[in-house]
């Protein structure tokens, strides 16, 4: 006697039956996904740039020709008429109501330049501090 429903003809029909040909392409594509995403997490990563805030100045290092330019521009912005400019020796001077103003720049060993302004006589007190500030913004300080 045989009941409905429960006669299995084959003994593998309960397993499900698998290609061989399509096997290979799913491990295939697996490893590809896994190789672009451990490939492109260093760039998500990467190294974070930090800028500089808004309203910050940079400014490159101060060179000789640069500072001696700001320094004679300063004196002249000042009123002072510049009787010695040599970029060789770092002298400019100038005069102005008969007091005179000298201005050294020097070089040092580090490549920094060092800008100093002298008065003789002058009979403003506050135009080396003018000169100085004239300098300052010349030089984008």
């Amino acid at each position: 006697m045989m009941v409905r429903g429960t006669h299995r003809p084959h003994a593998v029909a309960d397993k499900p039956v698998r290609g061989g040909c399509g096997r290979g392409v799913g491990v295939a594509f697996r490893r590809l996904l896994l190789m672009t995403v451990c490939a492109s997490l260093p760039l998500m990563a990467g190294c974070p740039y930090y800028a500089a805030p808004p309203g910050t100045v940079i400014s490159a290092p101060a060179s000789f020709n640069r500072s001696f330019a700001a320094a004679a521009g300063a004196m002249q912005d000042e009123g002072l008429s510049i009787s010695v400019q040599d970029p060789g020796t770092g002298t400019i001077v100038g005069g102005i109501d008969g007091g005179v103003v000298q201005a050294s720049v020097r070089q040092q060993a580090d490549g920094s330049v060092v800008v100093q302004f002298d008065s003789k006589n002058a009979r403003d007190p506050a135009l080396l501090d003018r000169i100085s500030r004239s300098y300052d913004r010349r030089m984008g300080r």
